[in-house]
């Protein structure tokens, strides 16, 4: 029969113990005590390493923990939090429940934002259990097709943040770090590069990732400006998949779960809790064609509205990029349509809001590159989630005034600036478009006058005449505001004379 008791070996430990002599012996009295325990506690839900929990609107989480016990029944599990080795305030050793069969549960309330932390969990006759690296803070969604998944060059990456964590895509929390999409290891099979091709481990998975030279996205930027600004720690769950339509993102596949893109990102947030502080966006590429464009609207619209049903929360800020240059050859008519239905959204749904890309270098044809996507997640997204930025220049009407001869000036008024329009060397982008939808190269400058612009032009206005920013497919724009936030790609906007 052992006659230690484990409990009163580990209140002598907490009371401090100066001499070393005492303190090898205690060291032999904690080994003696593990081959004598007579019970085992394991924790299986709740809470794992470096796990973030989302906070309440009171700036608190709970977590609901359980798991299983032997030969601890009628024994009290016991649970504290620490941070820097101290005990948080209000959170030192309590009684968390009794276990009273193979089984136990119990809930540690009010946990405040913050961390990192280290949850302990003790019975009477057990080992100590340990789950480290806790945080309360918001979870983002980071979802959309692979300007979002991230094609950067891992070059001059965003450095971690310590306060910055991920739901890995293989369905395990860490340090968020570049690139935080990981489509080869993921354990939803939608991901995989084929039904017959499982997710790579072992050898092959630690081939792939020594060689990988891209993957920088806009997520972690996002996050460690978040947290360098507010100090509320941040957990992204990476959900994008490169190529995808909205068509494969359709809502109703999410009875498929992990073989569909929504049911695997639906399936990842109930894994990390079911709630989340919002959405981040990136997609509409393989959607700007004559097939899929008409459609785009309603699709989109709806995939807003079902992942607000799905995640039971009506008004989930869903923040999104709109689709910015893309280097082909081919037509742009469906391309701009996209980019004016994104902009045209911020005004029939709530709690949306859309930024451009439209004036960043790309990596290769379509790919933004990792410098852009440092500012497009850093800058214009974190002021949007923060909310105390304007969107940014919004179109709002265009007017024409002639002037000596065939002259004239087009004056084109923007609202949500912040400050004033400006804009490094000559301003650029703007084009006047004629009812058949074909530009006119009439604009000889372009001034900027606070938060208008104003446009020169030569010759008479063409029949139906329309001002457009972004023009076309590839078009070189530099004009934002005070804030960096950029002028979104529009066209069609009439010119009243």
């Amino acid at each position: 029969m052992c006659l230690l008791r484990f409990d009163e070996l580990w209140l002598s430990i907490e009371r401090g113990i100066e001499s070393l002599v005492m303190k090898m012996l205690v060291g032999l009295l904690v080994a003696a005590a593990g081959l004598c325990l007579g019970g085992e506690l394991r924790l299986s839900t709740g809470a794992t390493d470096y796990q973030v929990f989302q906070r309440s609107e009171g700036g608190v989480a709970d977590l609901r923990l359980g798991g299983t016990a032997s030969d601890l029944v009628g024994k009290s599990v016991d649970a504290r939090l620490t941070t820097r080795g101290k005990a948080v305030k209000g959170f030192g050793w309590k009684a968390l429940t009794s276990v009273s069969g193979p089984t136990w549960t119990g809930e540690l309330k009010g946990v405040p934002t913050g961390g990192p932390y280290t949850l302990e969990l003790r019975a009477p006759g057990a080992t100590l259990v340990l789950v480290k690296e806790l945080l309360v803070g918001d979870l983002w969604v980071l979802a959309g097709q692979s300007n979002m998944e991230g094609v950067g060059n891992l070059v001059d990456v965003q450095p971690p943040d310590p306060r910055v964590h991920s739901f890995a895509q293989y369905d395990e929390w860490g340090m968020a770090k570049e690139p935080l999409h990981e489509l080869a290891a993921a354990v939803d099979s939608v991901h995989w590069r084929s039904p017959e091709t499982a997710a790579l481990t072992g050898a092959a998975l630690a081939k792939y990732r020594e060689e990988r030279r891209k993957g920088a996205g806009l997520g972690l930027p996002f996050a460690v400006e978040m947290v360098r600004r507010t100090g509320v720690p941040v957990g992204l769950v990476p959900c994008a998949h490169g190529g995808t339509s909205m068509t494969q993102w359709d809502p109703a596949s999410v009875d498929k779960g992990g073989a569909s893109l929504y049911g695997a990102m639906v399936r990842r947030v109930r894994a990390v809790g079911g709630r989340v502080k919002g959405v981040l966006w990136y997609q509409g590429e393989s959607d700007a064609n004559v097939k899929a464009e008409p459609l785009f609207r309603s699709k989109f619209t709806g995939l807003i509205e079902a992942v607000r049903s799905d995640f039971g929360q009506p008004e989930l800020p869903f923040y999104y990029v709109q689709i910015g240059r893309h280097v082909d050859g081919t037509n742009q008519l469906h391309w701009n349509r996209v980019q004016n239905t994104q902009v045209a959204l911020e005004t029939s749904l709530k709690a949306v809001a859309v930024v451009p890309a439209n004036d960043y270098s790309l990596d290769d044809g379509i790919h933004v590159g990792t410098a852009g996507l440092k500012h497009l997640g850093g800058t214009r997204l974190v002021n949007i989630a923060l909310g105390k930025t304007k969107r940014g220049p919004r179109v709002r009407s265009a007017s024409y005034a002639a002037g000596v001869g065939t002259a004239g000036t087009v004056r084109v008024k923007f609202g949500e600036v912040n400050g004033a329009l400006k804009a490094t060397g000559r301003p650029w982008g703007f084009s006047i478009v004629n009812g058949g939808g074909l530009a006119v190269p009439m604009i000889y400058r372009v001034d900027l006058d606070g938060q208008d612009v104003v446009l020169q032009v030569g010759g008479k206005l063409p029949a139906g005449a329309k001002v457009a920013y972004g023009w076309g497919k590839d078009p070189f724009v530099n004009i934002t505001d005070e804030a960096e936030m950029g002028m979104p790609s529009f066209s069609g906007i009439p010119i009243s004379q």
